[in-house]
C-alpha cells in the first residue's frame, strides 16, 4: 500500500494516515500521539465507517448496527478490536503468546458468503455477502487482515517508528528493509534535522 493521507471528509475531522503498509497497521494507528498527547480518530460510529471506507472496505450504506441506529456499538467493538490487535502485534514482535479471544470473537461474528458477481461482459468477480449487519460482520475484514498479518508477516520487518515520540506501527517493505521512521515527511526530516544540528554543534570550535 503507498503511503498517503487522506483528507477529512468533514470539516476539522483529523487525517486519517495509511502509510504503514498493511491494513491492519493502519488500523492501529487511527490512535496516535500527537504533541505528547494520544489522539484517537475513532470518536464514533460513523468515525469507524469513514475509516473502513477510506481504507477500500465495504460499509453497509444505512447501518442498523446490532438493531440500533445511532448507537456506539460499532465504535466501542473496533476500539476493542484495535487494541486487542495491538496487544496481539506486541505480543508476536516479542515472540510471546498473546490471548486472540477478543480477534477470535470477531471473526466468529462475520457471518458471510461468497457469491459469484458480474461487473461487466469480461468482468467477473467473487464478492463477499454479510448475513448481518453487526458491528462484528462489519469489523470482520479488518479482523481478518490482523489474522493474516499475525500470521503470516516476517515480524523482524513490522516495526514501530524509531522517534521517540512517535506512536505508529509499519511494514517494512523497502529492497534494503532499513527502513526506520513511519514516513519522512512525519518523523525522517525532523530526526535527521535534529541530527544534522548535534553533528554541526560538535564541529564547532569551542569558544575561549
Amino acid at each position: 500500500m503507498n503511503a498517503h493521507t487522506v483528507s477529512p471528509e468533514e470539516s476539522g475531522r483529523p487525517h486519517a494516515l495509511f502509510l504503514a503498509g498493511h491494513p491492519a497497521l493502519d488500523f492501529l494507528n487511527t490512535r496516535m500521539r500527537v504533541n505528547a498527547a494520544f489522539l484517537d480518530l475513532l470518536q464514533s460510529d460513523e468515525d469507524v465507517l469513514i475509516w473502513l471506507r477510506q481504507a477500500g472496505y465495504p460499509t453497509p450504506r444505512t447501518p442498523r448496527i446490532d438493531g440500533r441506529t445511532g448507537s456506539v456499538a460499532l465504535l466501542r467493538s473496533a476500539r476493542r478490536l484495535r487494541e486487542s490487535v495491538r496487544s496481539l502485534v506486541e505480543s508476536r514482535k516479542m515472540g510471546q503468546r498473546g490471548d486472540p479471544f477478543i480477534l477470535n470473537s470477531i471473526l466468529a461474528a462475520s457471518r458471510s458468503y461468497p457469491q459469484l458477481v458480474w461487473r461487466g461482459p469480461n468482468a467477473v468477480e467473487i464478492e463477499t455477502v454479510r448475513r448481518q449487519e453487526t458491528a462484528g460482520s462489519i469489523l470482520a475484514p479488518v479482523a481478518e487482515a490482523a489474522a493474516e498479518l499475525l500470521t503470516t508477516a516476517d515480524f523482524d520487518l513490522i516495526k514501530h517508528c524509531e522517534d521517540d515520540t512517535c506512536s505508529l506501527w509499519f511494514s517494512d517493505q523497502t529492497k534494503s528493509h532499513n527502513r526506520r521512521w513511519c514516513s519522512m515527511e512525519i518523523c525522517g526530516n525532523r530526526n535527521k534535522v535534529a541530527a544534522y544540528r548535534v553533528r554541526d554543534r560538535n564541529r564547532r570550535p569551542p569558544t575561549s
